[in-house]
């Protein structure tokens, strides 16, 4: 009779590439990402394991800051199901073939290549974005455009998710993509753990346009954070945009402004968002009903419900439980 099995699953192996002149916060991020032990999360052991690979043995981060020694050679690529390429400065000046190379076998043999920042330059130059949606920098959108023409570049996005290609905009839009990576991999409920340690939104709406066009509001807003706190635990009830503007005592264009400027959505896409991240969490802890997981999460009907997380996630309410359900994790043996 089959039984389960009391190994922990393989942690999923990540290598990033740290380059001549790499950015080191974006190396921190997938470090923080991906490399940190997490008790809070209950485990039986880590769910991801991070090798940081260089060209050389020795080598410069960004401005020569300072320089990175003890990482493996480029071979550690060979064994990572996720590979990260940082972005860096310099991004006219072509990659070294080796560090090319090591992006393209990784992409054949059926790795996960993602890029930070301007790290989707070192992607096209190794052809893996050609005829494929990416982002990058708003900053460098132009020179990307100039140089990888057959790129469908989508400069005013977070990040975007191409399946086996992932691409974030900016430093920060990294983050957005790790915690995207991991609802991914993993469902709602860790990524929102692992957000809550981040001290960093599981979700942004916005898109990287509103950086662009207006990088500091002209009069700082007072902070929402009160009343998504006070919106987040009332999700069940039937809340407005209305009602979020007479909590905050404010009129709904002001509510609307406000948003916009501090986490580039608007109330109600948040609001949307809050309540299939709560639904999305339900399911995961076990919920079977689906009117109840509606119902609780303030989505209403079962037919809503469908449809939203299909459209959040691209998974059914029956997928999305068989992947991150209460027994997605456990295997059996002969």
């Amino acid at each position: 009779m089959p039984q389960r099995s009391s190994q922990p699953p393989r942690p999923h192996r990540v290598a990033v590439i740290v380059d001549e002149s790499t950015n080191p916060f974006e190396v921190g991020v997938a470090t923080e990402l991906f490399g940190l032990p997490r008790p809070e999360l209950g485990l039986p052991g880590p769910l991801y394991e991070v090798t940081l690979c260089a060209p050389t043995p020795e080598i410069r981060m960004n401005h020569g800051f300072f320089t990175l020694t003890g990482v493996r050679c480029l071979e550690a690529v060979d064994d990572a199901d996720t590979l990260v390429v940082p972005g860096r400065p310099d991004n006219v000046v072509p990659r070294g073939p080796a560090v090319l190379d090591a992006i393209r076998h990784a992409h054949a043999r059926g790795a996960r290549v993602i890029s930070f920042c301007t790290g989707s330059f070192a992607l096209a130059e190794a052809g893996l974005l050609d005829g494929r949606r990416a982002t990058t920098h708003w900053m460098w959108a132009d020179a990307f455009r100039g140089l990888h023409p057959k790129v469908l570049l989508e400069p005013d996005v977070l990040f975007v998710d191409e399946g086996d290609v992932l691409t974030a905009a900016g430093s920060a839009a990294a983050l957005d993509l790790g915690l995207h990576i991991w609802r991914r991999d993993h469902g709602a409920e860790l990524a929102n753990a692992v957000s809550r340690r981040l001290v960093f939104a599981a979700h942004r709406d916005g898109g990287q346009k509103q950086f662009v066009e207006r990088p500091v509001p002209d009069v700082p807003d007072e902070s929402l954070g009160p009343l998504l706190a006070w919106a987040q635990e009332r999700l069940d009830e039937p809340l407005t945009v209305g009602d979020l503007a007479a909590r905050a005592a404010v009129s709904p264009a002001t509510l609307h402004r406000r948003f916009r400027a501090q986490l580039g959505t608007t109330p109600l896409a948040w609001l949307t968002g809050e309540r299939v991240a709560l639904a999305c969490r339900l399911i995961e802890r076990g919920e079977e009903r689906l009117d109840v997981v509606a119902a609780r999460s303030g989505l209403g009907t079962a037919a809503n419900l469908r449809a939203r997380l299909r459209r959040e996630t691209g998974l059914s309410p029956s997928a999305y439980r068989r992947r991150f359900g209460p027994a997605a994790g456990e295997s059996v043996g002969a």
